[in-house]
């Protein structure tokens, strides 16, 4: 397969008809792509096969667990969304550490942090310049305190990544519904956020919005919020009402079974976008992420635009996402987080885990044994890969990258075969019930169609199939003793890659 480079992709994309938004920066080339009516499906295919991650996206990919902190006012009130009205004063965690709340996500193997600068009610956990209703009026260390610092300085300290969601609907802010006015206002406390405390790893966004005290809705700008944001912390990725990551769909912790990362996007101004050749992408992408199928052939081969939006999935590991002393008991178990793990880092998304820290202003002791639980069952299964030490046997190519511990290197099959097989001889008969399958996606997601087979003897036994496979696609089946097992690639979008394979044990068999 030709070595994907910038000069090949253009090319490519405008040999099929098809427009680039940007081909000046590696960075920013391939994850959108505008297409020119006219183009066929099979001229669609192909582009949809080479549409790849920027840095920031693959970075944010490899993180493959990450921390929520729900934290705020709603702590103190009981509340889910806060009216805006609560009295500064009842925000008061006499305990705060928020290097136990690092240290307890980087125990359970999260890679990084968000924390809830600002939820819908519209309380700073900063002490910001631009409202009143934030812990500066607080008791909480006489007004000094400034919770996302302490959140960023424990992030530095630890080695985890560091991320702030801010709402933008405020309930508590007299100019919210006039639109300029709010704007204004939120792109000032973005700004707080993003030049005072160091690098920012990832902007949260969600779309709540309602009406302000003028009974007007409030029209948020987010070209003007994205822009503001990588122009201050360019490397950091905009999630949910963002670009960069989309929200899967549900916040039940599943992903989908099919779960592709170049999906769709149609708007009646994708051309101009297109034309105007733009630094990079800020719009907001809006694809339906009810549905269940959000990238196949039958999907895209309509679109007329492409580009990279990869699925994140969240779940609180209580009942609510903010803290409530009611819910001690009704803490995710650990087997429950494994089964979630495998559902959504095991289908291609990355898993955003709600942890809600106390009125204290600490984890809860239910919340870390459960975490410390699902973390030491992982452990356990990835402790050995059986696949290592096997002999490979394909009619593909570079097979030895599969077993390298580097996912930038792949097998891929030869001439333009969409098809292909690996078998694993092993040195001696182990016995598996998962599968772990990694595509290298920095050459794009491919893969339509594969299955995993064992030797009974001389006839091949399938053990479990699949569609996509993406970063990352775990497998669980019934215990199977072998020495002799193979995959089979069986459809894809051009030459198929696979970056990464394991064969484990589940620690719950």
């Amino acid at each position: 397969m030709s070595k994907i480079t910038p000069v090949f992709l253009a090319t490519l994309l405008w040999g099929c008809g098809v427009t680039q938004k940007n081909t000046n920066d590696d960075n920013k080339v391939h994850h959108f792509v505008a297409i020119k009516p006219g183009s066929t499906e099979t001229d669609i295919i192909r582009v949809a096969a080479n549409v790849t991650p920027s840095a920031r996206q693959i970075r944010w990919q490899e993180l493959e667990f990450v921390a929520f902190l729900h934290f705020g006012i709603n702590t103190f009130t009981g509340r889910e969304w806060g009216t805006g009205t609560e009295d500064e004063k009842i925000f008061n965690p006499t305990q705060l550490d928020a290097r136990q709340w690092v240290r307890t996500c980087k125990e359970a193997g999260m890679k990084q942090v968000i924390i809830t600068a600002k939820h819908h009610d519209g309380f700073c956990l900063w002490p910001t310049k631009l409202t009143e209703h934030s812990v500066k009026n607080s008791p909480w260390k006489d007004g000094k305190g400034d919770v996302v610092k302490e959140v960023a300085d424990a992030c530095r300290e630890l080695g985890m990544g560091f991320g702030v969601y801010l709402s933008p609907w405020d309930r508590n802010s007299p100019v919210y519904g006039d639109s300029p006015a709010y704007n204004a206002l939120f792109m000032g406390q973005l700004t707080e956020l993003l030049t005072q405390y160091g690098k920012v790893d990832e902007v949260w966004f969600d779309g709540a919005n309602g009406e302000g005290p003028n009974g007007k809705k409030q029209v948020y700008d987010w070209n003007a919020y994205h822009s503001l944001i990588r122009k201050l912390q360019p490397t950091a990725t905009i999630a949910i009402m963002g670009p960069d990551i989309r929200w899967v769909g549900t916040e039940s912790g599943y992903g989908r079974n099919t779960e592709w990362s170049v999906v769709p996007y149609d708007r009646p101004d994708f051309d101009s976008i297109a034309a105007a050749s733009q630094q990079d992408v800020n719009f907001v992408p809006q694809p339906n992420l009810m549905n269940n199928d959000l990238g196949s052939r039958a999907i895209i081969k309509n679109a007329k635009g492409l580009m990279w939006y990869p699925a994140e999935t969240d779940v609180s590991i209580r009942p609510g996402w903010f803290y409530h002393a009611s819910e001690d008991e009704d803490v995710k178990s650990p087997e429950k987080l494994f089964d979630i793990y495998f559902n959504s880092v095991g289908l291609n998304g990355v898993l955003l885990l709600n942890i809600p820290p106390d009125k204290r202003g600490l984890i809860h002791e239910n919340d870390v044994k459960a975490l410390q639980g699902f973390r030491a069952l992982k452990d356990k299964m990835y402790k050995e890969n059986y696949a290592r030490g096997a002999e490979l046997v394909t009619t593909g190519k570079n097979v030895d990258a599969i077993l390298d511990g580097n996912n930038t290197t792949h097998w891929t099959t030869k001439n333009e075969s969409e098809t292909g097989s690996i078998i694993f001889k092993l040195p001696a008969p182990k016995t598996i019930s998962v599968l772990s399958l990694q595509e290298n996606i920095r050459v794009g997601q491919r893969i339509e169609k594969f299955s995993f087979e064992y030797l009974d003897g001389t006839e091949w036994k399938k053990i479990a199939e699949g569609t996509t496979v993406g970063y990352k696609r775990l497998l669980r089946f019934a215990p199977v003793t072998a020495k002799e097992f193979r995959i089979n690639i069986e459809g894809s979008r051009l030459n198929p890659t696979l970056s990464e394979v394991g064969f484990y044990k589940n620690p719950l068999d």
